[in-house]
């Protein structure tokens, strides 16, 4: 990697997470940096040539540029970049790929990938592997090469291909890679990010270059896979902590995965069944005065709304919306409506918030189910506390941007609204 970037002049596109750690290590190595944002804070002190404001785009066409380091949140929609200049892009996922010699576990898909990327980490560690989990679960991919390198800890021991990097690929880190890893997990592919990519089709494209470079040797596990019921008929659902069908596929997906590395099953079973989930996963918030209260706010998409109230079959009350990005919500509504109030099964009350969840309020607004419109997650949560006889679920099958910084803080107010009433 240090030829790759010796006596070039690099562009870091973004200065995000991922940005700021791609600087950190561009500092080190014999080359030129330029950086683009925008965001004019974001470059405050840096002494560096910069591109800032609302045309820092513009940095695509600098001649100078060698290299252009793209962040994932960067979007392109709308561009027509020139060949010229896509020759150009890489980003610290492709630059992993290409150049780590070590097992390299790549996982994406629509919904599922950090549950699967931290449930086979953790799954490969209790069996005494050797691994690391990195990638859009929150580590940037080349800090694995830096820990291991410099690092004189435990990670040191495994600087070899012994250690496997379990990690974490969203569409925006796989859209300009050249390179695929050694095993691909591609869970599924739903409509998403239509806000990012020029159409579907563009996304779906992203999504399948986890495979589409892999070589004679390599492995391709999908979450359609017919041989996955031979791993879910390794499960109690009853002894695992993840609800719902999809989780049981994933944990299946997981267990396949940990096969490949000689995992004992018997001890990757129990490992899975301990597994106690991610923040923001259908976690259970509480209960006030006998009705449970559930945070799904990862909830992006409408299939995701329906795997939650697959998994909680006794929900009665559904908050939804969020930023509307054009997806259609047939599917979702016509789930909404299968109601059977005598088997105390299907939705009753729907809150819906701004802005998608107006829309699917509108759709339902002459069937069976009681409409609440609320204008923000307070008045949601206090309707939900009013008309909800057995579960409430968040599950906003929308992205939060309209109204917070991302799902996490969307969820996490939730809960704290919730844990207020119920002092």
């Amino acid at each position: 990697m240090n030829e790759f970037f010796t006596d070039k002049t690099v562009l870091i596109l973004g200065l995000g997470l991922e940005g700021k750690s791609t600087l950190k290590i561009l500092e080190n190595l014999p080359c030129k940096i330029i950086v683009a944002d925008k965001n004019p804070e974001a470059v405050k002190n840096l002494p560096y040539k910069f591109y800032v404001g609302e045309n820092y785009l513009d940095a695509l066409y600098d001649r100078e540029t060698d290299i252009i380091m793209k962040s994932p949140g960067i979007s392109f929609k709308g561009l027509e970049i020139p060949d010229s200049v896509k020759r150009k892009i890489t980003s610290q996922t492709d630059l992993l790929l290409r150049f780590r010699k070590n097992k390299i576990i790549g996982i994406t898909g629509t919904k599922g990938k950090s549950t699967v990327s931290s449930l086979i980490y953790h799954i490969l560690t209790s069996c005494g592997k050797n691994a690391v989990l990195i990638g859009n679960i929150g580590v940037p991919p080349l800090e694995f090469i830096s820990l291991h390198e410099s690092s004189s800890s435990r990670l040191d021991e495994g600087i070899d291909s012994a250690v496997t990097a379990v990690c974490e690929m969203s569409c925006h880190q796989l859209e300009f890679v050249q390179a695929s890893p050694h095993i691909a997990v591609l869970l599924n592919i739903y409509e998403e990010h239509l806000d990012h990519y020029n159409s579907f089709a563009d996304y779906r494209a992203a999504k399948e270059n986890i495979y589409r470079y892999q070589r004679e040797g390599d492995i391709l596990i999908r979450g359609e896979d017919d041989d996955l019921h031979q791993y879910r008929a390794l499960l109690d659902p009853k002894a695992t902590k993840l609800r719902g069908g999809h989780n049981y596929n994933n944990i299946a997906v997981a267990l396949k995965t940990a096969a490949l590395f000689g995992c004992d099953k018997e001890q990757a079973v129990k490992a899975a069944q301990n597994f106690e989930g991610l923040p923001h996963r259908l976690e259970s918030v509480g209960e006030i005065n006998g009705v449970k209260f559930i945070n799904d706010s990862i909830s992006t998409i409408p299939k995701a709304a329906i795997f939650a109230l697959e998994a909680f079959p006794d929900t009665d009350t559904i908050i939804i919306g969020g930023m509307d990005r054009g997806i259609n919500y047939e599917e979702l509504t016509n789930f909404l409506q299968k109601v059977d109030k005598n088997q105390n099964r299907g939705i009753i009350n729907l809150i819906a918030l701004p802005d998608s969840g107006f829309k699917v309020a509108d759709t339902l607004e002459t069937g069976s189910i009681n409409i609440y419109r609320a204008q923000d997650m307070e008045e949601a949560v206090n309707y939900a506390v009013k008309v909800t006889k057995r579960c409430c679920i968040l599950s906003p099958a929308a992205a939060s941007y309209n109204t917070y910084k991302n799902f996490e803080e969307r969820g996490e107010h939730f809960k704290a609204l919730i844990k207020s009433i119920d002092k």
